[in-house]
């Protein structure tokens, strides 16, 4: 299984600054607590150990609230001292990671994978990059995914804002960090989706799959509503 668990968790929170507007997205507080709370929750869980915040805005309130220990799991923080994007923040991670495998996750969204059957999934392919999947029936906001019947992925398609079902990214992943490493750039900012996924899927195993889970993304007003009720019987302590 896996030990560490990287987290994004250094946006603005533009959208949500008319609601949240002192605090980074991941420390939005629902049902009183951070949203991040849950998250840490979910992945103790799963027997992770460490986590490694990768942080930016307002990054002293995440560090003071959270410390070095949290429930238990090991907090390791990395500060981005200018924006790196998604992809950026997660190399700043992975190169504090001593592991091979991590589990990378956005800190303003929940979803809610079987992570032993995620690893599992990962190592019978032997991939080198795994996305987790979820099938939505209206995919018009997000981009969507194609991948074949061994569930290799084939193609990125851009949000349409057609209001078709589709199968989206479910912003959590098992990245090999040699792999990752060696196939970006330090100290650069990028994103993780078009200039790491999108650019490698003929270069490396990128494999994609399908969770029927709950999922949440509080980075919009009108979901971050959703989430104060739906998290209320949260099942991961």
């Amino acid at each position: 299984m896996i030990n560490t668990a990287i987290i994004l968790a250094g946006g603005f929170g533009t959208r949500l600054q008319a609601v949240v507007n002192d605090l980074p997205k991941p420390m939005a507080p629902v049902n009183g607590q951070p949203f991040l709370n849950y998250q840490l929750n979910y992945l103790k869980h799963y027997g992770v150990k460490k986590i490694i915040l990768s942080v930016g805005y307002l990054s002293e309130k995440i560090k003071n609230y959270y410390g070095s220990i949290f429930n238990g799991l090991e907090i390791e923080y990395v500060v981005e001292e200018k924006p790196l994007g998604t992809g950026g923040g997660i190399r700043l991670a992975l190169e504090k990671c001593t592991d091979e495998l991590a589990f990378v996750l956005n800190g303003d969204s929940f979803f809610d994978v079987d992570l032993s059957k995620f690893y599992d999934h990962h190592s019978m392919q032997n991939a080198q990059v795994s996305l987790s999947l979820r099938k939505v029936k209206d995919a018009g906001r997000y981009g969507t995914i194609e991948k074949n019947t061994d569930n290799r992925i084939i193609s990125f398609k851009e949000k349409s804002g057609n209001t078709n079902e589709g199968i989206i990214n479910g912003g959590v992943y098992i990245i090999d960090k040699k792999i990752y490493l060696n196939s970006t750039a330090p100290n650069s900012n990028f994103s993780i989706e078009k200039d790491f996924f999108e650019k490698q899927l003929n270069t490396l195993k990128i494999y994609g799959f399908e969770f029927e889970g709950y999922f949440i993304d509080i980075g919009i007003p009108e979901d971050y509503t959703t989430a104060q009720n739906d998290l209320k019987g949260f099942k991961y302590k």
